[in-house]
């Protein structure tokens, strides 16, 4: 199993020295990778129209492509990873550009989960349809791919249309490895038939059980199990320290492959202390 870090951008600061040292000494201690969060906008809770939502425009998002553009100029080693991209949000020909010029300045140290998301209002604030959300991701996964690695693009979609055109500078990796986040069914097979792995909540190991089987049963039936990877977290907020052990026990069982700290306290230092905690207990 492989330990990223969580970048708790919703605690951590605004103050692009602070980001800088925290993802450095994430690096120092070997960690394989930095986990983002992502969100254009946060609603506002009181608002007549609000579905509720993890999170709200009090809650801090750095954007992400910015983000790791900036942090592949000040590291060497340790990956990034989005988690997720609300990609059907988001002009698919735009998205391709920015995460190959990330990869591009990271020499290949990128990949991009995506997922669907929740945030109704920040779809329609961005100009998309929240209804088909589900069928335009699936578009716009074949039309990256495309991008990603022909010199020039010629497709017509329900969605999307690229009329003979390429991105130019091409990223590293051909094509930047998609990994896909969700619940539902139809997007753990979405998960199995068209991504590198699945980027699972942070669940219980005994909680994960049902969904991790049907992502494996999933994956067998595409004939891609010995492919793909699963990816979780361990929010130590949430955990006692007592429990790292069994939570990293169980989800290695379910086939996790990847796990991601997500650490908390009042100060980076707090923060440090808990990646260098889990360290000491399990090698990174």
């Amino acid at each position: 199993m492989k330990f990223g870090v969580v970048f708790p951008q919703n605690q951590l600061s605004a103050d692009p020295i602070v980001i800088r040292d925290f993802v450095q000494a994430a690096e120092e201690m070997g960690y394989h990778h930095l986990l983002a969060y992502d969100h254009v906008l946060g609603a506002n809770p009181d608002r007549e129209s609000w579905k509720g939502g993890a999170y709200t425009h009090e809650d801090m998002f750095h954007e992400v492509f910015t983000l790791f553009a900036y942090l592949a100029g000040v590291t060497e080693t340790i990956g990034f990873m989005t988690g997720v991209l609300i990609l059907p949000q988001r002009q698919t020909a735009l998205v391709a550009k920015q995460a190959a010029q990330v990869d591009i300045l990271s020499n290949g140290r990128f990949r991009m989960g995506v997922g669907v998301g929740w945030n109704e209002v920040e779809y329609n604030s961005l100009g998309y349809d929240f209804k088909t959300r589900g069928a335009r991701v699936e578009e716009q996964i074949a039309i990256l791919r495309e991008l990603w690695t022909q010199p020039l693009v010629r497709i017509e979609g329900e969605f999307d249309m690229i009329d003979d055109a390429g991105l130019n500078p091409l990223p590293p990796q051909q094509p930047i490895p998609l990994w896909i986040g969700g619940t539902a069914d139809v997007v753990l097979q979405r998960a199995a038939r068209l991504s590198s792995g699945w980027l699972a909540h942070s669940w219980k190991p005994e909680d994960a059980q049902e969904l991790c089987d049907k992502y494996w049963a999933f994956a067998e039936e595409c004939g891609k199990k010995d492919e793909l990877g699963l990816h979780t977290r361990l929010i130590t907020e949430r955990l006692p320290e007592e429990e790292w052990e069994d939570y990293v026990k169980g989800w290695k069982k379910l086939g996790a492959t990847e796990l991601a700290v997500y650490p908390h306290g009042e100060k980076l230092d707090d923060y440090l202390e808990r990646l260098q905690t889990f360290k000491k207990r399990f090698g990174v």
